[in-house]
């Protein structure tokens, strides 16, 4: 379920009748949510916040009346629920695009190189830095990068982690788009 605005202003409603005291409060839950969710190791914390609130929308009709306490606990507990069931269903694995020996090395190269300059400086930076090492110097390098940005090493993993995954999707559709072309003979 996509939350519409209905719905969302409802939430914001349940949490505080003034919108914009509830909106603060409801960034303050969804900031309080992601540090819990990347203390419990849910690394996909961003989703599980979004399937959180599609839930705790869904609920709200039968619960807004009668709920007594703090709706943050709710949500956190929705959250806690959301991150143990993504633990017990398997994951469907991003494919990864290693260079097929049919392909041109060239052509993965190239494509690498587009999808690393449409990241933004930091995330480029930080990708690039985050697999320079191997080894021991790859876990030193780890530690005072999270240390840099004033993070955990899990938090650091995680980005590192979102960012590979908009490359390596980005990398299999520009080889996908290149061997179209090839096909068609635009190449």
């Amino acid at each position: 379920m996509l939350l519409d605005q209905e719905s969302f202003y409802r939430l914001l409603a349940w949490l505080d009748p003034d919108r914009d005291l509830a909106a603060t409060k409801f960034e303050a839950i969804r900031s309080r949510a992601i540090k819990i969710l990347i203390f419990r190791g849910c690394y996909e914390e961003e989703d599980i916040w979004d399937e959180t609130v599609d839930r705790v929308a869904r609920k709200l009709p039968g619960i807004e009346e009668d709920y007594v306490g703090d709706p943050g606990r709710y949500f956190y507990g929705v959250a806690k629920m959301v991150c143990r069931e993504r633990r017990h269903k398997p994951s469907t694995p991003v494919p990864i695009p290693d260079p097929d020996p049919t392909e041109p090395k060239e052509l993965y190269d190239r494509c690498l190189t587009t999808c690393l300059d449409r990241l933004d400086e930091r995330e480029r930076k930080l990708i690039l830095e985050y697999f320079k090492e191997t080894g021991r110097a790859k876990i030193d390098t780890h530690n005072a990068m999270a240390e840099k940005l004033g993070s955990n090493i899990k938090a650091l993993r995680t980005r590192a982690h979102r960012i590979k995954k908009t490359l390596k999707l980005c990398v299999l559709e520009c080889i996908e788009r290149n061997e179209d072309a090839a096909i068609c003979g635009y190449i």
